[in-house]
């Protein structure tokens, strides 16, 4: 009798196991046009992504193209010795964390503040035009931006300063000034990026339940009090998980942006550790010194991402993972 009752349950067990196994059969079928679907992008990353990592393996050699990955001498931490050492050192991290530092703080708010602006506008056909007004400097390379800059901010043939010359002012050196190339890169990139960059926290104020602010109406709660009461909090974690990864980026200040930016009177101030990889490893060919440098950058993004991460949860807030 006992046996019988062990060989049901045997059976039994089996029979559930034979269902479940059949169940995750089915499931993962149910998910072949997914899985075609990611495919392509997980071929991406692969790629371009995971394989050129193995370049890194330079940063730690006296690389020689002719003599390639294997046959290079190893020269171990040589490089970042060399990195610290280098008598700029300082001028770039400082160029760098101010650049970026100023991105962080005047541009990361502007997508924020123009899709608040005009998330009250109540015209539909009048947002929808200004949406696609903000959009289109995203879809202009920074070629062409930089480009408009001087055409009217140059000091002898600039629209801009012809007119404030008729006017009986001086003319604005927006290019050759010291003082003026921080908050001009900043504003470029506001005026470039800003309305593209809105699109995510348009779609983030989408999601909030219309009945509350229905809610509100009926307690008399003003235009003002719903924005803070209702659209910040809706915003909070689409806020804070950007924030995050936008930190992860401080040591990146958009090479192509700064280099045409950059002249000899400016140097001082938009050197980056972009442009000296630019001129030390594509101009001057030391690519491991490079690698090195560009090693060092990505090592400080992912530290600031943990910390950033760490500082959200630790506060009660949805981080990035």
């Amino acid at each position: 009798m006992m046996m019988k009752a062990i060989s049901l349950k045997d059976k039994q067990e089996e029979a559930s196991s034979l269902t479940e196994s059949r169940r995750k059969l089915g499931a993962w079928k149910r998910g072949i046009p997914l899985y075609l679907m990611i495919f392509p992008g997980l071929l991406y990353f692969i790629i371009f992504k995971y394989i050129p990592m193995g370049g890194v393996l330079i940063a730690f050699q006296a690389f020689d193209p002719f003599d390639g990955f294997i046959n290079s001498d190893w020269v171990g931490l040589e490089n970042f010795r060399k990195l610290f050492g280098e008598q700029d050192f300082t001028l770039l991290l400082k160029n760098t964390l101010i650049l970026s530092g100023m991105n962080l703080f005047l541009f990361f708010p502007a997508p924020i503040l123009l899709a608040l602006l005009l998330n009250e506008v109540r015209q539909t056909w009048f947002r929808k035009i200004v949406q696609t007004v903000v959009y289109i400097p995203h879809f202009l390379s920074w070629v062409i931006v930089v480009s408009i800059t001087i055409l009217l901010f140059s000091v002898q043939e600039g629209g801009v300063n012809k007119l404030l010359m008729e006017w009986g002012f001086n003319p604005i050196q927006l290019l050759t000034d010291r003082d003026y190339f921080r908050f001009t890169y900043v504003f470029q990139s506001i005026w470039k990026e800003a309305g593209w960059s809105a699109v995510i926290f348009f779609a983030a104020l989408a999601s909030i339940d219309p009945t509350l602010y229905e809610a509100a109406v009926v307690d008399g709660a003003s235009r003002w009090r719903q924005m803070w009461h209702i659209t910040l909090p809706g915003l909070r974690t689409t806020i804070i998980i950007l924030f995050i990864l936008r930190v992860g980026y401080l040591m990146d200040t958009g090479f192509e942006h700064i280099l045409l930016m950059q002249n000899p009177t400016n140097l001082q101030l938009s050197d980056v550790f972009d442009t000296f990889v630019y001129r030390t490893g594509i101009i001057q060919g030391d690519f491991s010194y490079t690698t090195a440098v560009g090693l060092f950058k990505s090592v400080i993004g992912l530290c600031l991402i943990v910390i950033a991460n760490w500082t959200a949860k630790k506060v009660g807030e949805e981080g990035v993972y």
